[in-house]
């Protein structure tokens, strides 16, 4: 089992920044795929960006290019978003995965552990 824990969400103003982060514990993580999606109220459930277990393969969303990026520190089991220029349709609760598999996917039905998620709400 792979417990996952999201943190730093909030809310921001438009163009403002947050870096949200997921914590691994359990089973390890180092040589899993993680990545990010989000939900939106009335929206289906979005891709966001995924990384692979050594870092050297990276997928965005085409809408989140050039202001998320994802990292990850396999020392401390953890997979970071950093998101810049923040926009009101960015409002989500957005959750971290962990595919227990070293490549990366945008498919959401490829992980195969979920954390609980953090609220980001970006006003206008």
């Amino acid at each position: 089992q792979v417990q996952l824990v999201e943190s730093g969400g909030g809310s921001v103003q438009a163009g403002g920044s947050l870096r949200l982060s997921c914590a691994a514990s359990g089973r390890t993580v180092a040589r899993n795929a993680m990545s990010w999606f989000r939900h939106a109220p009335g929206k289906e459930r979005e891709f966001v960006a995924a990384i692979s277990w050594t870092g050297g393969v990276i997928i965005y969303a085409d809408s989140m290019k050039g202001r998320f990026t994802i990292s990850r520190d396999n020392a401390k089991n953890t997979v970071y978003l950093q998101m810049n220029n923040l926009k009101p349709e960015d409002t989500a609760v957005y959750y971290c995965a962990n595919r227990e598999a070293i490549f990366a996917t945008r498919n959401s039905i490829d992980y195969d552990y979920w954390g609980q998620g953090t609220q980001v709400t970006v006003s206008s």
